[in-house]
C-alpha cells in the first residue's frame, strides 16, 4: 500500500499539470485582443483587412496563444516591443491560419536582431580541406527551436508585401519543412499526395535552377535554386505575396502550396 503512494502522487499530479494547460488555454481564448496590437496588425499586416471576419479572428486568437507561449530575445541591444511581438506572430500564424495542427511546437524562441547578423560557419572543400567564414545574415531557421531574424528585414517585408520576399515567411516555411524531422524541403503533409508533391517540386526546382544559370526571367527569387528547401521557403514567400504571378506561371506548384496551406492567397492579395 506504501508503495501505491508515489506513483498516486505522480497521476495526481500529471492530471493537475493537464488540467492546468487546459484552464491556461481557456484564459488565453477567452482573453480580448489587446487595442494597441490590433491597431498594429491592420496598419502593418496588408492583407489582414482583405481576410473573412472568421478568419480575422481565428488570425488574432493564434496570435494571442503564439506570444503566449514563445518567448522573444531582443539581441545586439534591441529591445523587444509589443509591436514587434505582434508583427513576427502574424505573419507566422498567418502560414498555418487554415492548416490546424499544433501552433509551431518545436519552436521555443524568436532571437530578433536590429540588422543583418553575422555567423561563422565551416565549410567542406572539394579538396577535403575545413575552410572558416562569416556570414551575415537576414534570418536563420534552427532545429533546435529557434527563430533568428534581422528586424529590418521584417520591416522590409510587411512594407512591401508584394514581392515576393519576406524573411518571417521565408524562415517560419523552414520550420514547417523540419517537423517532419528534416528540413529538405518536403514537409509533413496531410491534404497533399507525397507522389505529386515531390513530382510537381522536382520538376519546378530543377526549372529554377536552369533559368537562374541562364539569366532567365524568374518569378520566384534565384535564391531558391540553392537547395529544395530554400526552393520551398522562396515558394512560399511567392505564394503568399506574388499569388497571381505565381499561378499564371507556375500553375501546378500554385495548386501544391494551396493544398498544403489551406488558403488561396488570390482572394486577398494586394496587388494583381
Amino acid at each position: 500500500m506504501i508503495g501505491l503512494i508515489p506513483i498516486v502522487a505522480v497521476v495526481f499530479a500529471l492530471l493537475a499539470y493537464f488540467a492546468y494547460l487546459r484552464w491556461r488555454d481557456w484564459s488565453i481564448h477567452r482573453r480580448p485582443f489587446p487595442t494597441p496590437w490590433l491597431d498594429t496588425l491592420q496598419h502593418s499586416l496588408p492583407v489582414y483587412a482583405s481576410l473573412p471576419r472568421e478568419q480575422q479572428a481565428k488570425l488574432q486568437d493564434m496570435i494571442k496563444f503564439f506570444i503566449a507561449r514563445k518567448r522573444y530575445y531582443g539581441c545586439g541591444g534591441l529591445v523587444i516591443t509589443d509591436e514587434m511581438r505582434v508583427i513576427i506572430a502574424a505573419e507566422a500564424c498567418l502560414l498555418v491560419l487554415n492548416r490546424g495542427g499544433a501552433l509551431y511546437p518545436k519552436l521555443k524562441s524568436i532571437l530578433v536582431y536590429p540588422t543583418t547578423f553575422r555567423v561563422e560557419r565551416q565549410q567542406h572543400q572539394s579538396d577535403g580541406t575545413v575552410a572558416s567564414g562569416g556570414h551575415s545574415l537576414l534570418g536563420e531557421s534552427w532545429d533546435n527551436g529557434r527563430v533568428i531574424l534581422s528586424w529590418d528585414d521584417v520591416t522590409r517585408g510587411i512594407a512591401d508585401f508584394s514581392d515576393g520576399h519576406n524573411v518571417v515567411l521565408h524562415e517560419f516555411a523552414h520550420q514547417l519543412d523540419a517537423e517532419s524531422g528534416t528540413t529538405n524541403g518536403a514537409p509533413r503533409l496531410r491534404s497533399n499526395s507525397y507522389r505529386a508533391w515531390a513530382a510537381v517540386f522536382t520538376e519546378n526546382f530543377e526549372d529554377l535552377e536552369l533559368r537562374s544559370l541562364r539569366g532567365l526571367e524568374t518569378v520566384m527569387d534565384e535564391y531558391g535554386a540553392t537547395n529544395p528547401a530554400e526552393f520551398f521557403a522562396v515558394a512560399t514567400e511567392t505564394f503568399f505575396e506574388k499569388p497571381h504571378q505565381l499561378h499564371k506561371r507556375r500553375p501546378e506548384l500554385y495548386q501544391e502550396l494551396q493544398r498544403y496551406y489551406q488558403v488561396d492567397p488570390r482572394q486577398w492579395s494586394v496587388s494583381h
